[in-house]
């Protein structure tokens, strides 16, 4: 609920090109105005392992992990969670339709809607998930606040890529995490009452 809420401001923000616009071009152009050769490299490669593809390899492998571990209820989640995240960002790239940064010479161009950014929304949905059920299985609070803190440094470097590149503004990534959070939630939540639901009938 406070995802979907803060989804919601950020794009009331954007429709009625509130404050958060004016900050979203002045990033976009310090961005491109800065730009160097030596972080191209590394940014490029970051957004290229994070598309569409590069999600879908990454979740196909930990569905096999957790297909591997009969980790079912995580099979599932993950099978809802990545495909259903990514259709749900189209969607909205459809209702909002808010044209991308545009530069003179720009690192790259793309046809496709801005807000939200879908490179983001699926780092967040990834890692958010591979972060929950390493929570949940090691024992060690160390480890997990090891494993929450890498899980948001790998979505904030997508998000940086997405903006030092020209493609996404600000609010464009900002939305895409607060959206992937939202559905991760819905998602973990189903399963989660799902699983305690079967195990009950089995008690019972």
């Amino acid at each position: 609920m406070l995802a979907a809420a803060l989804f919601g401001n950020l794009a009331a923000d954007v429709v009625s090109h509130a404050d958060i616009t004016r900050l979203d071009a002045f990033l976009a152009n310090w961005f491109h105005g800065h730009k160097n050769s030596a972080w191209t490299g590394p940014m490029l490669f970051i957004t290229n392992t994070h598309d569409v593809l590069g999600v879908s390899l990454m979740a196909s492998a930990l569905g096999l992990y957790f297909y591997l571990n009969k980790a079912r209820y995580w099979l599932i989640c993950l099978i809802l969670a990545v495909p259903g995240g990514q259709l749900l960002n189209v969607l909205l790239k459809y209702i909002f339709q808010r044209a991308r940064p545009s530069f003179d010479e720009p690192l790259l161009t793309l046809s496709t809607y801005s807000f939200p950014s879908g490179h983001t929304l699926g780092a967040t949905v990834f890692y958010g998930l591979l972060a929950a059920y390493l929570v949940c299985v090691v024992p060690r609070w160390r480890m997990r606040i090891l494993v929450v803190v890498g899980a948001c440094a790998m979505v904030a470097l997508v998000a940086l890529s997405r903006v030092y590149l020209g493609a996404h503004y600000l609010s464009d990534v900002l939305a895409a995490m607060v959206e992937g959070c939202g559905w991760l939630a819905v998602c973990i939540t189903s399963c989660s009452t799902l699983r305690r639901q079967r195990a009950a009938r089995i008690t019972e």
